[in-house]
């Protein structure tokens, strides 16, 4: 008798919590949604008021600057770049969206950094 065990997929069970959460939480004009993405390879975040539909500020370690580093370092560039992104365009305070994923390395580093930049969540 053979009993296979099959592991959850990590990226479903992420993506069931984070629709979860959002459908909870979500941006405006005044206090929009800050996302974040993370690949194995690269980490995103955008400042996104989900009322217009509209991005209001971005950035990733795709942009060869800020991929210097480990890759702790890059998200901490990647939370500083957005925070100076959205602060430039009059957004201070934000709902912090992690998209599912642990507050722990990668994503903790990038929300400090934004804080440590000026927004506020």
């Amino acid at each position: 008798m053979n009993i296979v065990i099959s592991k959850p997929d990590k990226n479903k069970t992420r993506q069931r919590r984070h629709a979860r959460v959002r459908g909870k939480l979500s941006g405006t004009a005044e206090r929009p949604r800050l996302n974040i993405f993370r690949s194995n390879q690269h980490i995103y975040a955008q400042v996104i008021d989900d009322v217009a539909g509209v991005t209001l500020a971005s950035a990733s370690t795709i942009e060869s600057d800020l991929a210097q580093g480990t890759k702790t370092e890059q998200a901490a560039k990647v939370g500083a770049a957005v925070a100076k992104r959205a602060a430039d365009k009059g957004i201070e305070e934000v709902v912090f969206d992690r998209g599912g994923y642990l507050y722990h390395g990668r994503v903790e580093a990038l929300a400090d950094a934004a804080r440590e930049n000026g927004l506020k969540f």
